[in-house]
């Protein structure tokens, strides 16, 4: 259906909100609740439109479009309304940018750039002052929440834990976890996935605190190295090191969903008892290294060896959670047809 944004024509596929229209043609609206997977909340208000005919304005983020619709975006009326509700929003905490770890990447820091804020005209008297830093993972800092309900939404409806809510009333206001517990004593799992849809500094993943900023890591995608399912990921990396992990909204099966493994568990990556050449116990008990082929070839006796005076049955193996699926059915195809034997598991199991 045809449409008209800002006295540009546009063109937008039946069903889609305004919000949708204006995104895909490449126009700009404030929105700091509005998460695709998440769906309208309608919450925030920054989204805040005008349209021709209608008498109130509406919000782009759950008002459909209809043919013909005039949508105006950047009307005095329409801007003065985004600016209130991001004037709030940045009066309701304390947004320092230069020490956040989401400057560059947050969303709120984007409104308010492109509103042209200089300042702030609300003034609220005391921040809450406590950070909680009692889980493994993931930093909350209540300082720096805008209260948009993202966090709630993805963490009972996305990955359907139930844990985080909103508790109190009024300036009293702020995400809780269980029963106000502090996260580390809750039932949170750290699956991390209310890190990744907070669009401000209020969230954020512990370990990657003070590595990185946004623009100085490039994103490698690729595939979470922990079981067989195959979740897809992002490396963020900075001189050749992973600072951060986070999951790939577009990418199959998991859709932007990651577990406490997938998201936090690469420091296996950089241990330095990592093997990195295969080692041969010698008579003495002490280890030497040795090639891969000496290495196969020894393992290949030994089975042999063992098979032909015990039986297959005195053979078995354990698949790695860190193989892909592949690996995985490599090796057991190994043990049930070559080596006879079903003794045969998986890591990921335990």
């Amino acid at each position: 259906m045809k449409v008209t944004i800002n006295g540009k024509r546009c063109e937008t596929p039946a069903g889609k909100t305004i919000l949708q229209a204006a995104q895909a043609n490449g126009i700009y609206i404030p929105t700091l609740c509005y998460l695709e997977k998440i769906g309208a909340l309608a919450k925030c208000r920054a989204c805040a439109v005008e349209v021709k005919g209608n008498p109130n304005l509406l919000t782009a983020c759950n008002t459909p479009v209809t043919e013909g619709m005039e949508i105006f975006t950047d009307s005095d009326r329409a801007v003065a309304a985004q600016r209130y509700v991001v004037d709030l929003a940045l009066s309701s905490g304390n947004h320092d940018c230069m020490i956040c770890e989401k400057s560059g990447d947050c969303e709120l820091q984007d409104a308010a750039y492109f509103l042209k804020f200089e300042d702030k005209d609300f003034r609220r008297g005391n921040y809450p002052t406590d950070i909680d830093d009692s889980s493994p993972f993931i930093r909350v800092d209540h300082n720096r929440c805008i209260m948009c309900g993202r966090c709630v939404e993805a963490c009972n409806r996305i990955v359907v834990n139930g844990v985080i809510k909103i508790i109190n009333r009024g300036f009293d206001s702020r995400i809780g976890f269980d029963c106000d517990d502090p996260m580390g004593e809750s039932s949170c799992v750290q699956c991390g996935e209310c890190t990744q849809v907070c669009p401000v500094g209020a969230l954020t993943n512990k370990k990657s605190i003070g590595k990185a900023r946004v623009w100085e890591v490039e994103k490698v995608r690729t595939t979470c190295p922990y079981c067989g399912v195959g979740c897809q990921q992002e490396l963020h990396v900075k001189n050749g090191r992973i600072v951060k992990v986070t999951s790939a909204e577009d990418g199959s099966p998991n859709k932007g969903r990651l577990c406490v493994k997938g998201r936090y568990g690469y420091d296996f990556i950089y241990s330095e008892d990592r093997l990195t050449t295969p080692l041969i116990r010698e008579k003495k008990g002490e280890f030497r290294e040795a090639s891969w082929d000496e290495a196969l070839d020894l393992v290949a006796k030994k089975f042999k060896d063992i098979i032909k005076k015990h039986g297959p049955d005195a053979i078995a193996g354990v698949s790695c959670a860190r193989s892909n699926n592949e690996d995985s059915y490599q090796m057991q195809k190994l043990f049930r047809s070559v080596l006879k034997t079903n003794n045969i598991d998986h890591c990921a199991r335990t």
